[in-house]
């Protein structure tokens, strides 16, 4: 049986791709699940509608994204943390320390979109990855300062 996959299945396809499955598996999975519509002529016309609606949105998502990215480009944060010997900080700065900071800046950044390769614990400055969109990408620096107040 031929099927309009609605989502990305995994070992199976891509949404919006039509594939052949046993009629089994469309029948009691793909189909009661909303996951796939059965290969119609009216069927191929509305995924292509939702393709073409799917494509308009992430054209907007990455152009919004690259207006971020540009202003995040211009963003320092500091951060003051309590520091032990040889500037080592106690705790660590992590992805979400990183996000408050910038949400006192007014801007609302996902943690999940910081990627850092490990946490930070040391003073210095680094320069943070943020992923905004599938290829875009800005990078804010960060200060870690020792935290002279008891």
């Amino acid at each position: 049986m031929e099927v309009i996959l609605r989502e990305t299945i995994e070992n199976l396809g891509r949404a919006g791709q039509v594939v052949k499955v046993a009629d089994g598996y469309a029948r009691n999975y793909l189909l009661p699940k909303r996951l796939a519509y059965l290969a119609t002529p009216g069927n191929l016309k509305v995924i292509e509608a939702e393709r073409r609606s799917l494509l308009r949105k992430e054209a907007r998502q990455k152009e919004d994204s690259e207006k971020l990215q540009q202003l995040l480009e211009n963003v320092e944060i500091t951060i003051r943390r309590k520091v032990g010997e040889h500037n080592t900080l106690y705790g660590s700065v992590t992805n979400s320390d990183i996000a408050e900071e910038l949400e006192k800046k007014g801007f609302q950044i996902e943690k999940r979109k910081i990627h850092m390769e490990d946490h930070i614990k040391t003073t210095g400055e680094f320069s943070i990855p943020i992923r905004l969109f599938k290829d875009v990408t800005a990078h804010i620096k960060l200060k870690v300062e020792a935290d002279t107040e008891a």
